[in-house]
């Protein structure tokens, strides 16, 4: 499916639950070869899909069939509206936004002008590669999950910065991943199916 960001079209795979509850789902860093297709961004859409989520993952701009060129986050966060507008012109009432890597850092600068997205979950911010000090306390930062092994989002780097985020955050780390989390993806979608049965 396509899905306009501005003046652009971009590409997304939507896949529609009944009910009025959907997430957007955003991949890691383009330039590093991350697509809508990224093993984690899969294990969240399994995740959501199972508790009864509207699923959309889309391509940043410049990425697969999706119009446009890389910008350094800026028009990303674009991107990132675009897809939440789609969600809500569908009807849907409760949007989530998911991220991973890149993902969490462009959902993370767009979320104070997403007054329709209602909580955001980051797997594996990457606080030791991109910069951060621009996030502080949303109550909409309700889950978070790193490796052990990730030197990307070193989970004490995280534990430092969650108090201004919001100290009331779940914070999961599993043991012995990487930022990549090959093998590990499972995980991830026990870790977030659990959340989202509890709230």
């Amino acid at each position: 499916m396509v899905f306009e960001s501005g003046e652009l079209k971009l590409e997304g795979l939507l896949d529609r639950a009944e009910g009025d509850a959907g997430v957007v789902i955003t991949h890691p860093h383009p330039q590093y070869g991350g697509t809508m297709h990224n093993n984690v961004v899969e294990s969240l859409v399994k995740a959501y899909q199972k508790a009864g989520y509207t699923t959309l993952r889309f391509n940043f701009r410049g990425m697969g069939r999706s119009e446009g060129h890389y910008d350094e986050g800026v028009g990303e966060q674009a991107d990132v509206r675009g897809a939440v507008a789609h969600l809500k012109n569908l009807g849907l009432n409760a949007v989530d936004l998911a991220g991973y890597s890149f993902g969490a850092w462009v959902n993370a600068q767009a979320i104070g002008n997403l007054n329709d997205v209602a909580r955001m979950i980051m797997v594996s911010p990457p606080v030791n590669f991109m910069d951060f000090s621009f996030l502080s306390y949303t109550p909409k930062i309700q889950l978070i999950i790193a490796g052990s092994r990730d030197d990307m989002a070193p989970p004490d780097m995280i534990q430092k910065m969650l108090p201004r985020w919001n100290k009331d955050s779940a914070f999961h780390i599993i043991q012995g991943a990487d930022h990549f989390y090959w093998g590990e993806t499972g995980e991830i979608e026990s870790i977030v199916g659990g959340f989202l049965k509890r709230s």
